[in-house]
């Protein structure tokens, strides 16, 4: 009897540590799924997908991975011509590669029409307007409004990117030559750039570089790399780094498939835990390297840039890069016009130059970054690209300014604190290019009928 009850004790006993353990999971749970709904506006069990995949990040689930780079640290490679392209290789975005000629596209270059009935766009700027291609690529809105015209109702639209993440002019001009000298064929250029022509203009001023060179931010961690010249702190930091990425990527695959809030919880603020020292790794492996960057000033570096020493102060320093902007842009659309090549460029949008849109409280989260540094450059330089627009549509520059587009969306636009769009202000962006050349384009076959029917006349 005693033994029974014993067993009986032990049964009870369980029951209540069973009972307490499934408490404890309902209050969790109920916690989790309050905490998700309060940050996140949706229940967790008919979420929908938080947000669009970003330009270096499979899904931030809604968490702000801006920078991480989960596969390689280093994506760039030297370029004897254009200071830096991508590594060759597959893309996450499904479809897509780096090509040999290390720029995101489904095709090789150069790319040779298989028929007359192609109409080749070629796509010039930074990871804005890789973007863009991408995104032209995969909705075919340009394409589509094309085909509303007479001459071009038939044609195949091929979309070729020769932008990447970084870019600035006087880049844009020399890839264009580039592959122009190789064979390339366009029927129409578009240049979509601005941001980075003042953002890197500041950053490579401040690493005394000269601004017309490559993005200093892109191209030091190459060459110090190419110098052997990383101390023992910048190795130990990479070696964090790959570190972190390693146990990101498992953490947000189990964030991909947890079934429950707890889970999606716990596991979110683990990830944000390893964001954050992945970002102070890269901080220390920054410093670290503007630091070897100074040593190699008194050592000689094996990979010469032209210098900016001393540093300009704002007002030269911004004014330089306007005019750099306005003379390598008309530059392209004289090498444009003298192939017979449509060339279109675009002013784009960028978040730290105030317009009327009003930011919602969770857009401001996601847009702007109180350690950025773009915004003082943005600021400062953005009105002097506005100012220098007449100069372009004087030089016959189609010019397009597109800083307000996004003003009226009551959607998220900002995927991040520097400059990228979700995917409601990528249509915005793309409906804008689109109606902006084909409205030219409508106009100019208007000019022709008008002025053959002139002649016509004139003739009868």
């Amino acid at each position: 009897m005693k033994s029974f009850s014993l067993f009986k004790n032990s049964q009870e006993l369980w029951k209540i540590i069973l009972i307490n353990f499934f408490l404890l999971f309902v209050f969790v749970e109920l916690g989790s799924l309050g905490w998700y709904y309060v940050r996140y506006k949706q229940f967790f069990y008919t979420r929908a997908k938080l947000t669009e995949n970003d330009n270096e990040n499979e899904n931030n689930f809604g968490i702000n991975l801006t920078g991480v780079r989960l596969r390689d640290s280093i994506v760039e490679r030297l370029h004897p011509y254009f200071g830096f392209v991508q590594k060759p290789g597959p893309d996450f975005r499904k479809g897509f590669k780096y090509n040999a000629a290390g720029f995101i596209s489904p095709y090789d270059y150069p790319y040779q029409k298989t028929n007359d009935n192609q109409y080749i766009v070629g796509v010039f700027g930074g990871s804005v307007a890789s973007n863009y291609s991408i995104y032209e690529i995969q909705n075919k809105i340009l394409g589509e409004k094309l085909k509303q015209l007479p001459g071009l109702k038939d044609k195949e639209i091929i979309i070729l990117s020769f932008a990447a993440g970084g870019y600035k002019q006087p880049q844009q001009l020399l890839v264009l030559n580039y592959f122009l000298s190789v064979g390339q064929e366009f029927d129409m250029i578009i240049n979509i750039d601005g941001f980075n022509e003042v953002a890197f203009a500041n950053e490579n001023n401040e690493s005394k570089i000269n601004i017309s060179m490559p993005s200093s931010q892109h191209v030091v961690p190459l060459t110090n790399i190419a110098n052997n010249s990383l101390s023992e702190k910048a190795l130990r930091a990479m070696l964090r780094i790959n570190e972190s990425k390693s146990n990101l990527k498992g953490a947000l695959e189990t964030l991909e498939n947890c079934q429950l809030a707890y889970c999606y919880a716990l596991t979110s603020l683990y990830v944000q835990n390893l964001v954050s020292g992945y970002r102070q790794n890269v901080k220390t492996f920054d410093k670290e390297r503007r630091k070897a960057s100074k040593k190699d000033e008194n050592q000689g570096s094996i990979v010469y840039f032209y210098s900016q020493n001393p540093e300009l102060d704002e007002p030269e320093l911004f004014g330089q890069a306007a005019n750099n902007w306005v003379k390598t842009s008309t530059l392209m659309q004289q090498i444009a016009s003298s192939n017979n090549i449509a060339y279109f460029h675009f002013l784009q949008p960028n978040q730290y130059f105030p317009t009327n849109r009003v930011f919602s409280e969770e857009e401001k989260k996601v847009a702007f970054s109180d350690d950025t540094p773009y915004q003082e450059a943005v600021e400062l330089g953005y009105p002097l690209l506005l100012n220098k627009i007449s100069n372009l549509q004087n030089n016959g520059v189609n010019i397009f300014n597109a800083v307000n587009i996004l003003d009226n969306s009551q959607e998220f636009v900002y995927i991040d604190s520097c400059c990228h769009y979700t995917e409601a202000g990528e249509q915005i962006f793309s409906d804008f290019i689109a109606n902006s050349i084909v409205g030219v384009l409508t106009k100019n076959t208007n000019k022709i009928q008008t002025q053959n029917e002139k002649n016509n006349v004139i003739e009868d």
